[in-house]
């Protein structure tokens, strides 16, 4: 996979940065994740993160919400899912971007998530096997998503 840059130039001294490239996660799942988690501190969004993969708390479907049935507990919205694979991810990369603004010297208390984004990767070719030996291609899809922090005083 060719380098890809950062979609936002958000540069200074207290910024850090994370990117995971072609993560097989649904991106429809990573969109709205993106947008829910935007402006939080970092120990909040892990913190919500951790209680959608235990299936406590949902994420709310404002983009992609077609036939998503409502889920209790979300505030100012009802259609909602747990997509847990996509939360893990995001956990990870979370992490990671603490990892590397504690390497820059930042304080990993106070990190505030200023630009998220999640974009389609690149399809990758499959099949499904059908009955009487035929098969039927199918199109795995990978998602990009970049995280850029903040340190707030």
């Amino acid at each position: 996979m060719a380098r890809t840059e950062y979609s936002a130039k958000i540069e200074g001294e207290n910024v850090a940065r994370a990117k995971a490239n072609e993560l097989p996660v649904s991106p429809k799942h990573s969109i709205e994740i993106a947008r829910f988690i935007r402006t939080m501190t970092t120990t909040e969004a892990k913190a919500y993160l951790a209680d959608v993969v235990e299936l406590k708390k949902a994420i709310p479907f404002k983009r992609f919400n077609r036939n998503v049935a409502h889920k209790r507990g979300l505030d100012r919205w009802a259609a909602g899912r747990y997509p847990v694979k996509a939360a893990e991810a995001y956990i990870r990369l979370l992490e990671s971007v603490e990892k590397n603004a504690e390497y820059i010297g930042l304080d990993t208390e106070n990190l505030r998530i200023d630009h998220v984004a999640a974009n389609t990767g690149r399809g990758l070719r499959a099949f499904f096997p059908r009955a009487m030996g035929r098969a039927t291609p199918k199109r795995r899809e990978t998602v990009n998503i970049e995280i850029v922090v903040t340190e707030v005083a």
